[in-house]
């Protein structure tokens, strides 16, 4: 599923799937660019002994990720994200050759860089699947693919499955873009209510109808988009808040097959769409989960690790003992030989009885 792109187009294969699995569920926090990401303790996140699995501009000015995938062209993206080696990037096989902003390297020159093929026939009941697709001579390694649904949080989930990751906490993921209090302020004044979670369309069209038109600009004051600086001109705000929404959808749809699949998502973006079809908890208690479940490595003694004679199993631990598969302590076949061989015993059984038959038989009668 997962190769390394050389500039001739030399392919090797990366045996990622599964990598990061356990023996218990592993968790992994998808970072998003919603405004709320500036609002959640991003330092604790980053501090955390959890994978961070960023988006897109995701994360910027707050925290630097383990993970990195984009679905949009290179160009909008930065260069030190590509030329950080820390940053494995998961990046669609489309985007190899595109030149990394502000330098004169491809983006597969890149270090910790790793391309996938993409499969738009996935299916809500088969979403997290594995994808198997035919080699062919462009792409001799090709194995699998990662859902296409023209969204990089679908891509986002779908990689971190791949690698092994069940249980994925989605921070700054607010799926929605609200009007600034402005805005709202401004619509109150002539009647109009903003609805948490709604469509912008349609809060936009009742304001439309109250006689208060937005102008289509670029000021970052009419609507609420990102976490970093970056705005998007009001229509363009408008059609990626249905995208969002549509996003939503799909995941609401796909909840079967997550589920199939192992996966668990759990919002911790307050506000988020997301909280009206998965689980909603606060960083706090999920921060508290991970140091229950993995340990806090700013705890952690180290006194006389290297120097004592230490018992470290779980306290009222029973005994353990590892054993072999069963099915390794059964004799194994022996193959058949396909050189000539003797008579079975059935057929010299029979040669037997044959000879018998021709050996007279005298019969004493006893009187």
């Amino acid at each position: 599923m997962f190769y390394r792109i050389a500039t001739d187009g030399t392919q090797t294969r990366l045996p990622l799937e599964g990598a990061f699995s356990g023996p218990t569920r592993t968790g992994c926090w998808i970072i998003g660019g919603g405004p709320s990401l500036s609002t959640l303790p991003t330092d604790r996140i980053a501090a955390s002994s959890l994978s961070k699995f960023s988006m897109n501009l995701a994360g910027h000015g707050l925290l630097r990720p383990n993970f990195w995938t984009a679905y949009d062209p290179t160009s909008r993206f930065q260069k030190s994200t590509y030329l950080d080696a820390s940053i494995m990037k998961f990046i669609p096989r489309g985007r190899a050759m595109d030149v990394v902003p502000g330098t004169t390297g491809k983006v597969c020159d890149s270090p910790n860089t790793v391309f996938f093929d993409r499969d738009q026939s996935v299916g809500f009941h088969d979403f997290l699947s594995p994808s198997a697709t035919a080699p062919t001579q462009e792409s001799p390694v090709r194995s699998g693919a990662i859902t296409d649904w023209q969204d990089t949080l679908i891509q986002a989930i779908h990689v971190a499955s791949a690698m092994g990751f069940r249980t994925l906490y989605l921070a700054g993921c607010d799926m929605h873009i609200s009007p600034s209090p402005e805005w709202m302020e401004q619509a109150k004044a002539v009647g109009v209510a903003h609805q948490p979670r709604e469509l912008l369309r349609d809060f936009h069209q009742r304001c439309v109808e109250r006689g208060l038109v937005m102008t289509d600009s670029g000021d970052a004051g009419s609507t609420r988009q990102y976490h970093f600086d970056e705005s998007k001109p009001l229509a363009a705000a408008i059609q990626t808040d249905l995208h969002y929404f549509r996003v939503a959808q799909y995941l609401r749809l796909s909840r079967r097959a997550l589920t199939l699949a192992g996966m668990e998502l759990i919002s911790v973006t307050p506000g988020s769409r997301l909280n009206d079809y998965f689980p909603y908890v606060p960083v706090e208690t999920i921060l508290k989960n991970i140091v229950e479940e993995i340990g806090d490595p700013d705890q952690e003694p180290t006194r006389g690790l290297y120097t004592e004679q230490l018992l470290r199993t779980p306290e009222g631990l029973g005994p353990m003992r590892d054993y072999k598969p069963h099915h390794w302590q059964k004799v194994a076949p022996v193959p058949r030989s396909t050189t000539p061989v003797g008579p079975s015993r059935h057929e010299r059984l029979a040669q037997v009885v044959a000879r018998v038959r021709d050996i007279p038989v005298s019969i004493r009668e006893e009187g």
